[in-house]
């Protein structure tokens, strides 16, 4: 049997009790470790460390940030240390912590994937693993995991089979209709999704004519995308019966609630953590201080009340 949320913010998913459903999104909050000095990780409701490769990743050239309006792009290229290192030299430090740990898992090859994920299989201190399935699947050309039906289907079944822990599968917004990517996620065996990632986006310097981005493109989050990012949320929410967890210009406590309204039962903070690392924290006590105004007795009884 499931454990039972016992507070107005807690929430249970995946069967991982959450103390709040706010989250600190992958590739914003680097390890984790990081923030100690920064910010109460007890005070969070989650973790999702940055992407976690096979071997060590130096990521791709600078620059590789650049302030959009309402918005921020990033080519960071992945960059990390490698997973072997991160059970070595991250892990036993975010074990002092109560939070639950998620490791975000990448790859250029499903192989690939399945090699992470059976390292961090005998690691202790993780609660689930995420896919990030926006990588360019090198065996079929490039075409991204996330926007090529079949290629996810086959590795979110390779992973389940093998892994120990609940996997949740963060989908690419960069496709024509979510819905279809997040069902196949379901039925394949995913426990939860996780969306949007970053939507591809370009800056250029009209003086120089050359792009902004060391790498070209980059992709796009933050206030700028929380419009589509809640569209998709909403739609995908309505597609599966697994939980969902929304990401996408989250900044304040309203932005959370209106994403658990739409059908999500936790969310990611990413972007709003660059201007104040403090920001998962704030939005979580923000949530839970809207919540009478809201007329909820908890934060789960927003989840999918959206009246349209």
């Amino acid at each position: 049997m499931s454990p039972q949320p016992a507070s107005l913010t807690e929430m249970v998913v995946c069967g991982i009790r959450f103390r709040n459903p706010v989250l600190a999104a992958s590739g914003t909050f680097g390890y984790g470790v990081e923030f100690e000095s920064l910010v109460d990780l007890n005070a969070l409701g989650g973790i999702v460390v940055k992407g976690l490769s096979k071997q060590q990743i130096a990521g791709n050239p600078a620059p590789r940030l650049w302030e959009a309006q309402a918005g921020m792009i990033n080519s960071i290229g992945l960059q990390n240390i490698g997973v072997r290192a991160f059970i070595a030299e991250k892990l036993p430090r975010l074990r002092r912590y109560t939070t639950p740990v998620i490791a975000n898992v990448f790859g250029y090859a499903a192989d690939d994937y399945l090699e992470v994920v059976q390292a961090l299989n005998d690691a202790e201190g993780l609660a689930a693993y995420e896919l990030n399935v926006s990588c360019p699947n090198t065996d079929r050309g490039g075409l991204a995991f996330g926007s090529d039906e079949s290629a996810l289907a086959d590795l979110v079944e390779r992973v389940k089979r093998i892994a120990k822990r609940p996997v949740i599968v963060k989908l690419s917004p960069n496709v024509a209709a979510i819905e279809s990517y997040a069902h196949i996620a379901e039925e394949r065996g995913a426990d939860a999704i996780s969306l949007v990632n970053t939507f591809i986006a370009m800056a250029i310097d009209a003086k120089s004519c050359t792009p902004r981005i060391g790498a070209g493109y980059g992709g796009l989050s933050g206030p700028a995308i929380k419009p589509i990012a809640l569209r998709m949320v909403e739609q995908a929410a309505r597609a599966v019966k697994i939980p969902v967890i929304g990401i996408g210009g989250i900044a304040k406590g309203e932005d959370a609630a209106e994403f658990l309204i739409a059908g999500a039962s936790l969310v990611q903070v990413g972007t709003a953590t660059f201007w104040d690392p403090g920001a998962t924290a704030k939005i979580a006590r923000e949530l839970k201080a809207l919540l009478p105004g809201l007329g909820a007795a908890s934060a789960r009884e927003l989840i999918g009340t959206l009246k349209k």
